[in-house]
């Protein structure tokens, strides 16, 4: 599988960085003109595993490689604001007409349509539009999310990676690609359907945090400061879990009955909070890890790879790059009979330019023209 990702920032190269965890084959096209400074730099971790050439697109003879490239790929992926692509001359109907069976991805935060499809945004802004961002909300606080994750990465670079290997498999049965729109604002609210059934279907999602267990007003779903500083976290939602969760914290006079009624939330909250206080984190988690009462530390980016359940499953690497040590999360998910490559570091800007021309039929005379030409370096 061949992928040529046209170099941008976010989503994008995270989805590049994922096929090429999984064996695919992708070429990070980026600009000649970056490359003096940047091919000094150590590459960034998404461009783990990928190819680099850099070419000018403005030039006939860079435009022509590029085109030679996408002739030769199974998928485009970029994630440039709409009509970026179309002012470069590599738009999906230009494409199609030289490509035909290329999958054309594009990820970005509003779509390529509606009357925001132009604006500037960030993570925090698409999350803040689909409502997800409301479900963070602590009572009387602002609502807060982890950066880049929920609109960028889940919202955006995964639901480019599902639509474009679903626009490949059937691909393979039409003969023809198509363009696949991931926009994040699509993507996240495609994953708050549970919170939307809860809510409308069920009525069990209140928008009033006082009443529901997940806005953190509960003594059972929260996160709880300890003696050390560090915190917990409970999420004793089924009723079994949380009897289990009142009998290791000695709350025998609490009946696990009356779970969910939310008028002795405040009052039992404070409790486990006086509780949770009266021990450091490291003696929770000798008392609870690995027990039903559904727990876990809050780590730090530093603490979590040295966690003996992410140490065993081996969730980081450390790649080594330019003579230091770069700890990175490794390929996910996991194959039972095709493991996903290891991971290598991404090459400087335009390294691998003369082998990626070479594959399309470029002779080394030819290569060499382009260089004199400046239409890649």
């Amino acid at each position: 599988m061949r992928v040529i990702e046209f170099a941008g920032i976010g989503p994008a190269p995270f989805a590049g960085m994922m096929l090429a965890d999984m064996g695919a084959e992708v070429i990070l096209i980026e600009r000649s003109a970056d490359h003096a400074v940047a091919s000094h730099y150590p590459r960034m971790a998404q461009n783990r595993g990928k190819k680099s050439i850099a070419l000018d697109l403005k030039s006939e003879a860079g435009r022509e490689a590029a085109w030679k490239l996408l002739e030769s790929a199974d998928a485009l992926i970029e994630g440039f604001r709409p009509g970026v692509m179309e002012r470069l001359g590599f738009g999906p109907e230009e494409v199609a007409k030289r490509a035909p069976r290329l999958v054309f991805g594009r990820v970005t935060g509003w779509g390529q349509t509606g009357p925001l499809a132009q604006a500037a945004g960030h993570d925090i802004n698409y999350v803040a539009l689909t409502g997800v961002m409301a479900t963070s909300m602590r009572p009387g606080q602002a609502p807060v999310l982890p950066p880049t994750m929920v609109g960028d990465m889940a919202g955006g670079a995964m639901f480019l990676l599902f639509g474009i290997m679903c626009a490949m498999h059937e691909a393979k049965q039409s003969g023809k690609g198509q363009v696949v729109d991931a926009a994040m604002i699509d993507g996240v609210t495609a994953m708050s359907g549970l919170i939307h059934q809860m809510r409308s279907g069920m009525g069990y999602w209140q928008d009033d945090p006082a009443h529901n267990h997940f806005l953190n007003t509960s003594p059972f779903y929260e996160v709880f400061e300890c003696a050390d500083g560090k915190h917990i976290t409970l999420g004793a939602i089924e009723p079994q879990f949380y009897a289990l969760l009142l009998q290791k914290l000695g709350l025998t006079d609490v009946d696990p009955k009356r779970q969910y009624k939310t008028s002795d939330w405040p009052a039992l909250k404070t409790r486990v909070a006086d509780i949770v206080r009266g021990k450091t984190q490291a003696q929770w988690c000798a008392e609870l890890e690995g027990s039903d009462v559904c727990f876990a530390p809050v780590l730090s980016l530093a603490e979590a790879p040295s966690h003996p359940h992410n140490a065993e499953r081996n969730l980081f690497i450390d790649l080594p790059v330019d003579g230091t040590t770069h700890r990175q999360p490794a390929p996910a998910p996991r194959f039972s009979r095709t493991p996903a490559r290891q991971p290598v570091p991404g090459t400087k800007i335009g390294q691998d330019t003369d082998a990626v021309l070479a594959s399309v039929g470029y002779a080394a005379g030819d290569i060499a023209a382009l260089r004199e030409t400046k239409a890649c370096a």
